[in-house]
């Protein structure tokens, strides 16, 4: 459509706050694909979006993208189209003709312009998939809290009253009781067995190039164990530990580095993700007792897979989400 001969599609994360590519024309994948930078360092892209207008540049390139991307590819002269649409910001296309210099014409901004445009509207389309789904998600998660609140902490709750009482219980006591508990575990694999949407089903990358991906962000670090792989069963939870422990160290920790960490210890495999807290008095979601609805989901997430997720101050004012997970059915 135009007379350029590469393109690159960069969307936005707002997880890290970093724009990672998306797609590209006639560019080498294995030189594209670790590509990632922020808004900040680009200030090529900064004046395109708020202009809402194609920017031709073939001056002083270290100063308008990243300094390490600058000289990548022969870049001499680059052309920036907003990715946008009502008034949302969703990324770039960066593009050119081959390294070579060139000058656009008004018909080939126009139409660069408006294949940005339909860009930001399929990004509309798939941010409101996605919407769905976790909606979706989160109202069978809700369903699945309150049958237990319902008919297993109330049960537990009596039970504890009982054994709680002042005196020995009586034969016939300690058999209502011990009934009690028969009827509770009944209950509660009942409701852990009825099915749940999974979260976030719209993944395809494994979860070892998911970690990776975090980690192109200068503030992440990440530990995976040699040789480690993660068992199949087990990638979409790990894929969802460590999106929710992202999350809240993004939305929570001061700006100090974020650690992830992926091993194994005896039978387990083992994945935490720690970050500073913003502030000494209170946790990630800002509850310091049971945690954020995220985390009570995850938490349910995990007792399907027989996994254990522990949160909370992990010392020197440090953070810690750990999941904890059988390595071998």
């Amino acid at each position: 459509m135009t007379s350029l001969t590469r393109a690159v599609m960069f969307l936005h994360e707002k997880t890290l706050g970093i724009s990672r590519p998306v797609g590209w024309h006639g560019v080498d994948e294995s030189v594209i694909a670790s590509v990632a930078a922020t808004l900040d360092e680009m200030p090529l892209a900064q004046r395109v979006l708020a202009e809402d207008r194609v920017i031709e540049v073939s001056r002083n390139l270290e100063f308008e993208l990243p300094a390490r991307y600058a000289g990548m590819a022969g870049i001499t002269t680059i052309t920036c189209a907003p990715v946008a649409a009502g008034e949302r910001w969703y990324g770039v296309i960066v593009a050119d003709q081959g390294g070579e210099h060139y000058s656009l014409s008004a018909e080939d901004h126009r139409r660069v312009h408006t294949l940005g445009r339909l860009a930001a509207m399929a990004s509309t389309v798939e941010h409101s998939a996605v919407s769905r789904e976790r909606t979706r998600s989160l109202d069978s998660r809700i369903e699945l809290i309150r049958d237990i609140h319902d008919r297993v902490v109330q049960r537990l709750f009596g039970l504890g009253l009982a054994l709680g009482a002042e005196g020995e219980l009586t034969p016939e006591e300690q058999r209502r009781c011990g009934e009690e508990v028969t009827a509770v575990l009944a209950q509660l694999r009942e409701a852990l067995a009825s099915p749940v949407a999974p979260r976030e089903r719209l993944r395809v990358r494994p979860v070892r190039e998911v970690a990776e991906w975090y980690a192109q962000s200068p503030k992440v670090r990440l530990s995976w164990e040699p040789g480690l792989e993660i068992p199949a069963r087990l990638d979409s939870l790990v894929q969802s530990a460590l999106t929710e422990g992202m999350r809240n160290a993004e939305r929570h920790s001061d700006g100090a580095p974020i650690e992830i960490r992926v091993a194994a210890k005896e039978d387990a495999i083992v994945v935490e993700v720690v970050n500073d807290l913003a502030t000494g008095e209170r946790p990630a979601n800002g509850n310091s007792r049971g945690g954020g609805i995220g985390l009570r989901l995850l938490t349910l997430e995990a007792l399907q897979h027989d996994a254990l997720i522990e949160f909370g101050p992990a010392g020197d004012g440090r953070w810690r989400l750990r999941l904890l997970a059988p390595g071998r059915e």
